[in-house]
């Protein structure tokens, strides 16, 4: 890829490719044809990194608009359980990282009850209580999908491997910065001094 592709990324696409951000499964759910780039010799669907920048940037604008503190981020699986929590501590939002309770957004009597505008989800499948909880209220949910993912109750979409170490630490670590720098909190994204590794869940 020359320099001038590469430039219209957030990152070098070397980035997203090593973390593993466009190795997808190896069944595809028709909701995600679209961010299907192609499908390997071994049958793993590859996602298109051009289409997963240009949604952390949507979703970067999108929640910089958003009161952080409105902004829930769940994440049952633990790969996503530290990026979730590192990524809502930097831009100020609430975290729920593990096993999400029942009720946390439909009954004021949960201890943890909480009342957000925007969920963000690591993965619907594994975060459906939370996404159904959501959706019962009418809130806006974004979510990190897989290629075998169900996009059809998912406002936006973050077309990603979301069930690999590196490439949630990635996701999540873009997205920080992209909020941060959509906030002014961040003049330049050099100025960012974490690292992916800082997103990384500990093996």
């Amino acid at each position: 890829m020359s320099e001038a592709e590469n430039t219209d990324l957030l990152v070098a696409e070397d980035i997203y490719l090593t973390s593993g951000v466009h190795i997808g499964t190896q069944q595809k759910s028709a909701d995600m044809k679209d961010f299907i780039y192609k499908v390997r010799q071994d049958g793993l669907y590859v996602l298109d990194v051009k289409k997963t920048d240009e949604r952390i940037r949507a979703t970067a604008s999108f929640l910089a608009r958003v009161d952080p503190k409105r902004v829930l981020v769940v994440s049952a699986r633990q790969y996503g359980q530290r990026p979730a929590r590192e990524f809502s501590k930097a831009i100020g939002a609430p975290a729920f990282a593990g096993r999400f309770v029942p009720g946390t957004l439909t009954n004021p009597a949960n201890p943890g009850f909480i009342e957000p505008d925007v969920l963000v989800v690591t993965d619907p499948a594994a975060d459906k209580q939370a996404l159904n909880e959501a959706l019962n209220l009418g809130i806006p949910i974004v979510a990190m999908c897989d290629a075998n993912n169900e996009t059809r109750n998912v406002d936006l979409v973050i077309p990603t491997n979301n069930k690999g170490r590196r490439a949630l630490a990635c996701i999540y670590w873009l997205l920080t910065r992209e909020v941060l720098l959509a906030k002014g909190k961040l003049k330049d994204p050099s100025d960012f001094q974490m690292e992916i590794e800082d997103f990384e869940a500990k093996l």
